[in-house]
């Protein structure tokens, strides 16, 4: 067997990082990532960025932490669809996860659609446990450019980090 190793690199996503960026959304998602940087130069959260060594972002995801109060609220996490299930999520969540202790947090916090198993599968391998449920709801851009509400109920899980 072959296989291609990838030497990746965390660090803060970047407004320059945004054109590259066309996998983790629609153009909507997109351009509403520069308020989320807008928000991490005031300091009320991380977002960071999982690089190839040419600097390209092949993950990226969010830690906010107006959210619950002496917690850390991963959110908008998400890993290039080409290069899912190589561990980038991983190392993205735990580079998350560094962040919020950083901040002198002991908990991590993140919601997961009750639709998507796969992710929940992973948030359990890394130590992740639900501990309740709730809506949750968001814009979403349809092909032809038109807007809809996407609305889900989440599993909400956390993790001792201390």
């Amino acid at each position: 067997m072959t296989g291609i190793r990838l030497h990746l690199s965390v660090r803060d996503l970047a407004e320059a990082d945004l054109p590259s960026c066309g996998w983790a959304g629609s153009p909507r998602h997109v351009r509403e990532l520069v308020r989320q940087l807008r928000r991490a130069g005031a300091g009320e959260v991380d977002y960071l960025a999982v690089c190839t060594p040419v600097g390209l972002p092949v993950a990226v995801g969010g830690v906010d932490y107006a959210v619950a109060p002496g917690a850390g609220t991963l959110w908008q996490l998400g890993v290039h669809p080409a290069l899912r299930s190589c561990g980038i999520g991983t190392l993205l969540i735990r580079s998350a996860e560094q962040r919020i202790v950083a901040r002198g947090l002991a908990r991590a916090e993140l919601g997961v659609e009750q639709s998507d198993p796969r992710a929940r599968a992973l948030y359990e391998r890394l130590g992740y446990r639900a501990f309740g449920r709730a809506p949750d709801s968001w814009e979403v851009e349809d092909a032809d450019d038109t807007l809809r509400r996407h609305e889900t109920v989440c599993t909400l899980m956390r993790k001792s980090l201390a």
